[in-house]
């Protein structure tokens, strides 16, 4: 698989990575085993880099991913976790001695003395010009508890302040075929001055995979459920933010434009992975069958001129309005 470098830290992912958040929760139950299986399935298929966080069923994801690790550490796979999303959403929170404690455990779920990459995990607006915050996370890769940093974010503003500290060496944004105002300013201010972009929520909570309609139902614990107008945390980051009746109708259309073989999925992956600036797009995968055909959309040939201005003509008739405003 295509491996794409972050320039500030001279390090490679693969151009498809694996999101890890419905390994730990909130969506549905997976089983330990499966979710073994997921990761295997994941590197057998050339992917290189494994997103998690330490919330993410209150670290149960990090310690499965440091228990496959374990197993096979010939695996050669970048983990990236996160931090700053178990306690209070406060300023004041984000300091030197939390950030050692934070990444202390996180150290101990995933087997390791230094941790690959770790992103702070939308915190408060606040947060991204805070000299001590960043200075905090510079003194933790001098001691060796983490070998880079990044963010995680909410918002392009959020993302364009962050760019701007020397330091970070990656910006995760949400950006799909729903989500398209990080292309205007963010992707192009990150490949100038070398920092990563992770693209996440790619399929915008499965919603382009063209498979709901209007009555789908999902789990009670699912933050698809729970989550739709924001109740628990950002909307943004369920169905990025779409109102669902909308989605799947957009999505419907979207469908449409997958080509020969590729799934609207692979399709929606295709996208992200021709956008100039990206380094690498984390979809999640509930089981290897997932995991294996969101890998191979990497493959997948470039889309058309034709198909790109379609998935901008679909966004500005029928998301533009909802999203484009707020994130």
């Amino acid at each position: 698989m295509e491996q794409r470098k972050i320039g500030r830290i001279n390090r490679s992912l693969s151009v498809v990575g694996l999101g890890t958040w419905q390994l730990g929760a909130d969506w549905g139950e997976v089983e330990p085993a499966d979710a073994l299986n997921v990761l295997d399935a994941a590197v057998e298929a050339g992917v290189t880099f494994f997103d998690t966080a330490d919330v993410y069923g209150d670290g149960r994801s990090e310690q499965l991913i440091g228990q496959y690790l374990k197993n096979r550490p010939d695996a050669g796979v970048f983990v990236a976790t996160k931090m700053g999303r178990r306690g209070p959403l406060d300023p004041a929170v984000y300091t030197l001695d939390n950030f050692r404690a934070w990444t202390d455990r996180s150290r101990t779920n995933l087997g390791v003395d230094t941790l690959d990459l770790v992103q702070l995990h939308c915190p408060p607006t606040a947060v991204y010009s805070s000299d001590a915050a960043f200075d905090a996370l510079d003194t933790l890769v001098e001691e060796g508890r983490i070998a880079s940093y990044g963010v995680s974010v909410e918002t392009c503003d959020e993302a364009l302040t962050a760019i701007a500290r020397p330091g970070t060496a990656s910006v995760q944004i949400i950006l799909n075929a729903f989500r398209l105002k990080p292309l205007e300013a963010v992707l192009p201010a990150a490949a100038e001055a070398g920092v990563g972009i992770i693209a996440r929520v790619p399929l915008a909570s499965g919603l382009l995979s063209g498979r709901y309609t209007k009555d789908t139902a999902f789990s009670p614990d699912d933050h698809r459920t729970y989550n739709r107008h924001g109740e628990a945390f950002d909307q943004g980051e369920t169905f990025s933010g779409v109102d669902f009746g909308t989605g799947v109708e957009a999505a419907r259309e979207f469908s449409a434009l997958a080509v020969g073989d590729a799934t609207p999925a692979q399709t929606a992956l295709r996208w992200i992975i021709q956008q100039p600036g990206v380094t690498s797009v984390i979809p999640g995968a509930r089981n290897p069958e997932q995991a294996r055909a969101n890998s191979a959309a990497a493959a997948i040939p470039a889309l058309s001129d034709e198909t790109l201005g379609a998935v901008q003509d679909l966004y500005d008739r029928m998301i533009r309005p909802q999203v484009h405003h707020r994130w």
